[in-house]
C-alpha cells in the first residue's frame, strides 16, 4: 500500500475526522489498492488509538471520535471485500448487543468496533435485545464468543437470564461468555456464570483474544 494513503487513514482515525476517513478510502478502492490492506490500515490505526486510551494518552472523546470515523469509513471497505470474494482471517467469532431494556449504544459501538479491528468476525445485534435474540444469534452465526453490555442495574439480570436460555438448550459449552457495562462489576459477572468481565474496551479485546486462545 502507498505509504501516503496509509498515513493519511491514521490521521483520519486519530483525528476523528468521519469525513476524511471516507474519503481516503474511496481514494483508495479507486486507485486499486487491495482492500484487505486498506482495513488492515484502519485497523492498525483504531488498536494505535485504543492502546493511547489504555495508556491514559487519550481520552474517551477522542476513542469515541475515532471509532466513529472507523464505523463510516468500514461499510465501503467491506462492500469492496464483498464484491472481490476475499475473506479475511478472523481469530474466531463473536456476537455483541446491549440487553434487554437497555438501550445505551456507545460503550457497546467502540467494544465492537475495537473487537473489529482487533481480528474477529463480529455481529453486532444493537440494543435491547432479548434472550432469545441473543440465543438464535449465538446460533446461526456459531459464535464462538457471547459479550453482553448493561448499563443499568435493572437490567443487569438479563444477563443472567441469557445465559440460564444458553444453558436450557444446550449451547452454554459451546460459547463462552464476557460481561461488561456500568452496572456490572467482577463479582456480579462470577455470580450469574459468565466467564469473564472488562470495564474497558481496550481490555475487552485482550480477554476475547485470551478466550479465543
Amino acid at each position: 500500500m502507498d505509504e501516503k494513503i496509509r498515513e493519511n487513514l491514521r490521521k483520519a482515525i486519530r483525528g476523528c475526522n468521519s469525513e476524511e476517513a471516507v474519503q481516503v478510502v474511496k481514494r483508495a478502492i479507486e486507485e486499486r489498492i487491495d482492500s484487505i490492506e486498506v482495513l488492515d490500515a484502519l485497523t492498525e490505526a483504531i488498536r494505535e488509538v485504543g492502546e493511547g486510551f489504555r495508556r491514559e494518552e487519550l481520552w474517551l472523546p477522542e476513542l469515541v471520535g475515532a471509532a466513529g470515523a472507523l464505523q463510516a469509513a468500514m461499510p465501503f471497505v467491506e462492500e469492496e471485500i464483498k464484491k472481490k470474494g476475499t475473506k479475511r482471517k478472523t481469530l474466531g467469532c463473536i456476537v455483541i448487543g446491549a440487553v434487554y431494556g437497555d438501550i445505551h449504544t456507545i460503550g457497546k459501538a467502540i467494544v465492537s468496533t475495537l473487537l473489529s479491528a482487533g481480528g474477529f468476525e463480529v455481529h453486532d445485534i444493537g440494543v435491547d435485545v432479548k434472550a432469545e435474540r441473543f440465543v438464535e444469534a449465538v446460533r446461526s452465526n456459531e459464535a464462538n464468543i457471547l459479550a453482553m453490555s448493561a448499563l443499568m442495574s435493572t437490567t443487569a439480570p438479563q444477563q443472567r437470564t441469557v445465559i440460564e436460555r444458553l444453558k436450557e438448550l444446550g449451547l452454554r459449552e459451546k460459547v463462552k461468555v464476557m460481561v461488561g457495562g456500568g452496572a456490572i462489576t467482577e463479582e456480579f459477572a462470577k455470580k450469574i456464570g459468565a466467564d469473564g468481565y472488562e470495564p474497558t474496551a481496550p481490555g475487552a479485546v485482550a480477554l476475547a483474544q485470551k478466550m479465543i486462545q
